[in-house]
């Protein structure tokens, strides 16, 4: 008997490719279905691939007829916060326009079970810490307006059409295969993880950090940082909590503890031995100060407990993926200039 097959959208970018790998090792086949505009053909190592957008329903749907999936995995979303302020409309387009395809395509194809990748960044300002499910989603970014639009759709087509749903709502994803197979790769980077370690490695002059004014202890952002792997193995839970009792839910992933921009400077410098050169910028908007979790629920439930998430390893782990990245980009970037060499001699 084959493996049972999961579409996984979005299955080639940071989160969803681990969580692929983590399919894998449970038996699962993940069928990836991803446009590629910041996922990596190279993340996809665990299974099939097929090359598509959200918005392109036809091609979703063939998908879903060719490989007969038991579930889908949704990753594919944007999620930048500050380029959300800025480009309301594309995330609209993409994370709501593109979940309603996909949901619409589920529901033809009688397929109901369905894993969403969705935020923290849904509850919005911090009104008590850790949050919890029940905290208040009111979300001040267009990033969070339209993840939590996406639940209240899948809320409203599991009353309409019986399309059961589970909602993850994580923190920030850090750290990268423990492996070194995959890790996180953005152009441009935006997580602070990352910059703070191409800084290290002098791929950058300097780092920004945005904002020294929060009302926290040290004034700069505080905010739960959990491992991928940890994500990822979550996913696999939350999928066979799905299969198995066929009912909606939310769970919160995160530590419940707090780390502050600074303290992550001060990790990596530690880490490293090096002092990073840091330039102070005023916060962005749509920025709270504190964001933390409370995963009781994920551990009760689904019987989950994060295993990598202390702060050495996020940073040792993503350490490892950055200077590998950054050593072949050298040496390709040797390679080419020295084909280039060769022609100009011949």
């Amino acid at each position: 008997m084959g493996k049972e097959a999961i579409l996984v959208t979005g299955g080639a970018g940071y989160i969803g490719s681990h969580t692929c790998k983590a399919l894998s090792k449970a038996g699962y086949l993940p069928v990836v279905y991803d446009n590629l505009s910041t996922g990596h053909a190279y993340a996809v190592k665990w299974g099939p691939f097929v090359h598509g957008d959200l918005a392109d329903k036809a091609k979703l749907k063939a998908a879903i007829a060719s490989f007969n999936p038991v579930a889908v995995l949704h990753f594919a979303a944007d999620a930048l916060v500050v380029e959300s302020m800025f480009k309301p409309a594309k995330y609209y387009r993409n994370n709501v326009a593109g979940t309603l395809s996909l949901l619409e395509a589920m529901c033809e194809a009688n397929l109901k079970a369905l894993v969403f990748s969705s935020t923290c960044a849904t509850y919005g300002e911090l009104q008590f810490a850790p949050m919890t499910e029940a905290h208040p989603q009111v979300p001040i970014n267009p990033y969070g307006r339209t993840k939590w639009i996406a639940e209240q759709m899948m809320a409203e087509f599991d009353t309409a059409y019986g399309l059961k749903t589970v909602a993850l709502r994580y923190f920030n994803a850090a750290g990268a295969d423990l492996d070194t197979e995959i890790g996180e790769n953005h152009t441009p980077e935006s997580h602070l993880i990352p910059i703070a370690i191409q800084t290290a490695l002098g791929m950058r002059p300097q780092m920004k950090i945005y904002g020294t004014d929060f009302p926290t202890r040290d004034g700069s952002a505080i905010r739960d940082y959990i491992h991928v792997q940890d994500l990822a193995f979550a996913h696999v839970l939350a999928l066979q909590f799905l299969l198995e009792h066929k009912t909606s839910d939310q769970f919160n992933l995160g530590t419940g503890s707090g780390t502050s921009v600074l303290e992550i400077v001060r990790a990596v410098e530690s880490f490293c031995c090096k002092e990073l050169p840091v330039h102070l910028e005023s916060k962005r908007a749509g920025e709270p100060p504190i964001l933390t979790a409370s995963a009781e629920k994920a551990t009760r439930v689904l019987g989950w407990t994060p295993h990598y998430s202390d702060l050495p390893t996020i940073i040792e782990s993503a350490w490892k993926w950055h200077k590998l990245l950054h050593e072949t980009s050298l040496l390709l970037k040797r390679l080419e200039e020295s084909k280039c060499l060769a022609a100009l001699i011949s």
